[in-house]
């Protein structure tokens, strides 16, 4: 036989007598009179057909009944004010204007934000790629957030996790080539200026093959037309890993870091914490995990 279900203001009635052990006190903290707590907590044991509380003159007792309902009463209290406050949270409607890495931006963010946004149906994500060496600078100005890179040890912002720099070819064999062709990033990326310093430390004749803004230098390196280089955390599988048995010379390790404006919006914070809360525990891919960490020694 189907059970009437319990509703949660004579959940809320019985509680308050609980707590307050008296139908007076319970009352005034519910704002009702002491006759409508009385009569909320008399339907409710007619609902389920038990007595929820031996009374007296002196004070207000649990039955054997009222002690089995108790915790069941809080738990569902609870979940209801959990399920109120997601939906409130949900009806935030804001812009957040987000920064980040090209390859970021193509493998790592989008899962991220399609689970936020998921949550957050009100909040809308305008994320733009790119170089993040000058986006911190920016912040208030054209971004919320950004998720920037730095050499290890530097920059300001949130530490979230460690990129190992990773020398990269396509799948074929690597032609020796003298001088080495190499496709890389415009000026003001880190991992270009690590690969030209790479190689002029290592006297290692090389030529500047192609440059782009956009993830166009990996399909250059992948035709093997050119080396080039990217994270180990966001290593492209149509891609192979170059070392020092290869006669590539070392790279640094980066760091990615967030950053926040200023006087952050309420659904801002939120994003910020999710991405922090995500990249900081992100494992990468098990192929991936013996790059990830280590350094590039010969």
């Amino acid at each position: 036989m189907n059970q009437p279900p319990l509703d949660p203001d004579l959940l809320k009635a019985f509680v308050a007598v609980v707590d307050h052990r008296s139908f007076t006190r319970a009352a005034n903290m519910l704002n009702r009179t002491q006759s409508a707590v009385s009569m909320q907590i008399r339907r409710l044991e007619d609902r389920l057909g038990v007595a929820l509380f031996r009374r007296s003159k002196a004070r207000v007792d649990l039955s054997p009944a009222g002690e089995h309902l108790l915790g069941y009463a809080r738990q569902i209290l609870a979940l209801n004010d959990e399920a109120v406050a997601q939906l409130g949270e949900s009806k935030i409607t804001s812009v957040i204007r987000l920064g980040v890495m090209d390859d970021y931006g193509t493998s790592v963010m989008p899962p991220l934000l399609a689970r936020f946004m998921a949550s957050h149906p009100g909040i809308h994500v305008e994320m733009e790629t790119g170089l993040t060496a000058t986006m911190p600078a920016r912040l208030g100005e054209a971004y919320d957030l950004v998720v920037a890179m730095h050499p290890e040890g530097c920059g300001d912002g949130e530490f979230l996790r460690r990129e190992q720099a990773v020398w990269a070819v396509g799948p074929a064999p690597l032609e020796t080539r003298d001088p080495l062709p190499v496709a890389l990033y415009p000026r003001g990326c880190l991992f270009r200026d690590w690969a030209m310093t790479a190689l002029d430390d290592a006297r290692r004749r090389w030529r500047l093959a192609f440059v782009s803004r956009s993830a166009a230098v990996e399909s250059i390196a992948a035709q093997g037309f050119a080396v080039t280089v990217v994270k180990a955390g966001t290593f492209p599988s149509r891609l192979r890993p170059l070392s020092g048995r290869d006669g590539m010379p070392p790279l640094p390790a980066a760091e990615i870091r967030l950053h926040r404006a200023p006087r952050l919006s309420k659904a801002a914070e939120r994003l910020a914490d999710h991405l922090q809360d995500a990249l900081t525990k992100r494992t990468p891919p098990r192929h991936l995990r013996s790059l990830q960490g280590r350094s590039e020694m010969p």
